[in-house]
C-alpha cells in the first residue's frame, strides 16, 4: 500500500507549506490553473475519475451543475460529451454518493453495501417484491420506461414504521416508487433523461458482467469509509482534519475521521502537511507528491486562467475551507428569497489565476440564443486591468459557446 508513516499527531518531520502554496496545490490538482490537463471527452472522464464523483443537480439555468463542473476545467467540453459518457459509452453512472452524483462505472463494486441496504429496506414493505417482478418483466419485454410509461397503477402509502400498512403518512405514485427502489437496489440504471424525467433500463444490459457481479473490494464498512474518505481528499486536493462538508454522505464523526486518517497515513495512502496559520492538519494523496514538490520548488505551471465555477463544484464542497484559504465567502442563493439575495439567483464564482476575483450571473436567452450578463460583482481590491477584461471577455465567449449561444452586447 506504500510507505508507512507515523500517525497524524507526530508533527516533527512534517513539511510546512504557506497559505499560497496550499491554494496553488489545490488548483493544480483540480486542473484549474496552468495549461489545461483535461481535454475533450477523454479529459472529462479522467477528471471524474480523479474526483471520484461530481454532484448532479437538475436545475439548468446556464448548464446543469455537473456540466458546469466539467466546462471550467475541460478544454473544449460540450454537454453532449457527458451525455455520451453516461448513456452511450457507459463509462459513468448516475447514483448516490455525495448526494445525487455521477461517478465511474468501474466503481460499481464498491457500492454493493448501498445496494444491500436498499434490498433489506425493500423487504420490509409487503407486496413490493411482486411489484418489482412486474416492473422487471415489463422492462425485459418492452425496454426502457419512465414512471409515466410503466403500467403499474395506484399509489404507495408510506408509514413511519416503514411498512405498507397501518396509518398512512405519505403517498407517492406506485410506478415511480418501484422504479426508484429497483434503481437503488442496482437492478436498474438510468437509460437516459428527457429534461428532468428519468428513463430506466436493466443494469445487466449496460454494465459489463465483470463489473456488475464483481466482489466488493471492501471487506467491511470501515474499509468502505476509508476508501470514500481517500476519494474525497483526492477530489478536493488538500483537505483538513475538521468536520467538513466535503465528507457529506459518509457516516463519520470526529473520532472516526481521525482514526481513518491515521489509518490512511499508516498505509501510505495520504500525506499529512502543516499549513501555516492553521491548527488542523491537512492531507493530500501520496500519488500527488510530485505535484507538491513542484509547488514547493517553484516549478509548477501557474499560468493564470479564468473559470466560472459551479455552485456544487468539488472545489466548493467545503466553503469553510474556501473562506479560510482564499478569504472568499460564497453562498449559493438559488433557494434564497429574491429580496434577501445579496447577488443573484444562479451566481457563479469567478476564479482567475490562484484567486477568486468576483462572481457572475450569466444567463442564456435560449430563444434568442444570446448569453446575457445579468450581474457582475468584483471582489474588493481587484484592479480592473486590460488583462483582466480580456480574460473575462474570452471566458464569456467560451461560456456562451458552451450554452449554444453568442455573447450579447
Amino acid at each position: 500500500m506504500g510507505l508507512s508513516m507515523e500517525p497524524a499527531e507526530n508533527r516533527v518531520n512534517m513539511k510546512t507549506i504557506t497559505n499560497e502554496q496550499a491554494r496553488q496545490f489545490i488548483l493544480l490538482k483540480q486542473g484549474l490553473i496552468g495549461t489545461y490537463r483535461f481535454i475533450g471527452k477523454d479529459g472529462a472522464y479522467e477528471y471524474v475519475r480523479q474526483a471520484g464523483c461530481i454532484q448532479y443537480d437538475p436545475v439548468d439555468v446556464c448548464g446543469k451543475n455537473a456540466e458546469l463542473t466539467l466546462q471550467s476545467r475541460v478544454k473544449g467540453f460540450k454537454k453532449s460529451m457527458l451525455q455520451d459518457l453516461l448513456y452511450k459509452d457507459r463509462k459513468l453512472v448516475d447514483y448516490a454518493d455525495k448526494e445525487l452524483s455521477i461517478w465511474p462505472t468501474e466503481d460499481w463494486p464498491y457500492f454493493s453495501s448501498y445496494r444491500d441496504r436498499s434490498h433489506e429496506l425493500g423487504e420490509t414493505f409487503e407486496g413490493l417484491d411482486e411489484l418489482k417482478e412486474q416492473a422487471i418483466y415489463y422492462i425485459e419485454e418492452h425496454g426502457p420506461v419512465s414512471s409515466d410509461t410503466l403500467p403499474i397503477e395506484g399509489e404507495i402509502f408510506w408509514h413511519s414504521s416503514m411498512h405498507w400498512s397501518g396509518n398512512w403518512h405519505k403517498k407517492s405514485q406506485a410506478a415511480r416508487s418501484v422504479l426508484e427502489q429497483l434503481y437503488t437496489d442496482g437492478e436498474l440504471v438510468i437509460h437516459h433523461k428527457k429534461g428532468s424525467r428519468k428513463y430506466y433500463d436493466l443494469a445487466k444490459r449496460h454494465i459489463p458482467e465483470t463489473i456488475l457481479n464483481a466482489d466488493n473490494p471492501c471487506k467491511n464498512e470501515d474499509d468502505f469509509i476509508a476508501w470514500r474518505v481517500l476519494r474525497r481528499i483526492g477530489a478536493v486536493g488538500l483537505l483538513w482534519d475538521k468536520n467538513s462538508t466535503a465528507l457529506l454522505g459518509i457516516n463519520i464523526n470526529a473520532e472516526k475521521r481521525k482514526g481513518i486518517l491515521d489509518r490512511l497515513i499508516t498505509e501510505g495512502e495520504i500525506v499529512p502537511v502543516i499549513v501555516e496559520g492553521f491548527k488542523p492538519l491537512f492531507h493530500y494523496r501520496v500519488e500527488d507528491e510530485e505535484l507538491m514538490k513542484q509547488v514547493l520548488q517553484g516549478d509548477a505551471d501557474l499560468k493564470p486562467r479564468m473559470s466560472f465555477i459551479a455552485p456544487l463544484d468539488p472545489l466548493m464542497w467545503d466553503k469553510a475551507l474556501i473562506k479560510a484559504l482564499w478569504d472568499f465567502q460564497y453562498s449559493w442563493e438559488i433557494y434564497t428569497p429574491a429580496v434577501k439575495r445579496k447577488y443573484g439567483y444562479y451566481t457563479l464564482p469567478i476564479l482567475y489565476g490562484d484567486k477568486f476575483v468576483g462572481r457572475i450571473e450569466a444567463i442564456p436567452d435560449r430563444k434568442e440564443e444570446i448569453l446575457r450578463v445579468k450581474g457582475l460583482w468584483w471582489e474588493d481590491g481587484i484592479r480592473q486591468t486590460k488583462k483582466l477584461s480580456a480574460a473575462l471577455e474570452r471566458t464569456l465567449k467560451n461560456f456562451a459557446k458552451f450554452n449554444d449561444c453568442i455573447l450579447g452586447e
